[in-house]
């Protein structure tokens, strides 16, 4: 009669084996987010325009006489449309010579013989690789004047900073609008999505 009253024994639950999957879906998840914030960085990044890094004469120097050609450096290779490059001296007259050449990312300038000593302003303007027309302005000495007779001066003031054509700026670079990192966000979109319904049905499966 005493074993009669003891309570029947409980047997231990069977633990639910459907509900393993959600922290490997979540991580993946997180793992797609994460690799879509690193696209947006990097997308930000390309978008910046490029820079002049470097220029010969540099900027506040003093050299001997006016060289054969100014050179120009950038942080990338700008375009050859558009670009202008003028070397000043005190009077206001330009010794630019011809069509400034792009080579890799140096832009050279020729100029003409027959410049006197004295104060140079170089007004430069390109045309990114991102398509976005940049400039600046700089200055540097000559200690002496060249002693070549000077062709016919021509006279200038500063780089006219009218915006290039629509259709050679879309010529000179890539368009501004990243439809490469736009076609990568949805692929992750869409991949996230099939991760959250896969371990949806898994969910509903173990149950």
């Amino acid at each position: 009669m005493v074993a009669s009253l003891l309570p029947p024994a409980q047997h231990p639950a069977t633990p639910r084996l459907g509900r393993r999957p959600l922290p490997a879906a979540a991580g993946l998840v997180s793992a797609v987010l994460l690799a879509l914030a690193m696209l947006l960085g990097a997308g930000g990044a390309a978008s910046a325009h490029d820079e002049l890094t470097g220029t010969d004469p540099a900027e506040g120097a003093t050299v001997e006489v006016l060289p054969p050609a100014l050179e120009l450096d950038f942080s990338n290779v700008p375009s050859g449309i558009g670009a202008q490059v003028q070397v000043l001296d005190e009077s206001g007259t330009d010794w630019a010579d011809g069509p400034v050449a792009i080579v890799d990312r140096s832009a050279t300038q020729p100029l003409r013989a027959g410049a006197p000593a004295g104060e140079y302003t170089v007004n430069w303007r390109v045309v990114s690789s991102d398509s976005h027309p940049i400039e600046g302005t700089f200055a540097f000495r000559t200690q002496q004047g060249s002693t070549t007779v000077p062709d016919a001066a021509s006279t200038a003031g500063p780089v006219d900073t009218e915006e290039p054509p629509a259709n050679e700026t879309q010529t000179a670079g890539v368009s501004d609008f990243p439809w490469s990192i736009v076609l990568m966000i949805a692929a992750l979109v869409v991949i996230a999505a099939a991760l959250a319904v896969t371990a949806r049905r898994r969910l509903g499966a173990g149950k």
